[in-house]
């Protein structure tokens, strides 16, 4: 049945699209407000608050000129998340900024939680690895020290608990690419547990 209202919604969407790319420009009106929320969610949980409403109007913005790219038999869906994703890994490209913060002032439970992560070879969700506020909080002190593209997959490989492949398809970059930031992200916030300065930990 799901497979169904699937298709359904696919077939709506590409003559919404199709309308939009001859010239019907209202039309776009419709795919912002069927997923605005799918979009909003999705930037939410890689970007601050404050700047998830101005990156949203981003993304549909990159989306409706893209519209001429867009191959029906990937889904509008997909192809808009990914799009959403490149967005955010953009903003951290353009605003990343790096705070001071000891590694004294993590909690043992963070500690070993990173230390179970780091260590890791089977690249689990952190939903394996324990709780969600203590994975949240390490991993937001974590990814302040690290690159724009090392943070984009620490938070879909271990947050999210999505695939390399999955990765991959979703940020344009090659499974190769992915597998090396991966290693090199856990490699790097071995350093850190490890109490390295800042400067010691390559970006």
């Amino acid at each position: 049945m799901q497979d169904i209202l699937n298709k359904l919604s696919d077939s709506e969407d590409n003559e919404i699209i199709r309308q939009v790319v001859e010239g019907n420009v209202d039309a776009f009106e419709f795919l912002l407000t069927k997923y605005k929320n799918h979009v909003v969610n999705l930037v939410a949980k890689h970007l601050p608050y404050h700047h998830v409403e101005e990156t949203a109007q981003e993304v549909f913005i990159r989306a409706y000129r893209s519209l001429p790219t867009f191959k029906a038999i990937s889904g509008f869906k997909p192809w808009l998340s990914s799009i959403a994703l490149r967005t955010c890994y953009d903003f951290w490209r353009a605003h990343y900024r790096s705070r001071e913060l000891p590694v004294s002032s993590l909690s043992e439970k963070h500690r070993e939680w990173l230390e179970t992560v780091i260590s890791d070879s089977s690249n689990r969700s952190y939903y394996d690895q324990g709780s969600r506020k203590e994975a949240r909080e390490l991993m937001d002190w974590a990814l302040e020290k690290l690159s724009a593209e090392d943070r984009m997959v620490l938070e879909l490989v271990y947050l999210e608990g999505l695939t390399v492949k999955e990765v991959a398809k979703l940020l344009g970059w090659s499974a190769a690419n992915v597998k090396v930031r991966s290693f090199r992200s856990r490699k790097k916030l071995r350093k850190l547990l490890s109490g390295l300065s800042d400067k010691e930990v390559i970006v």
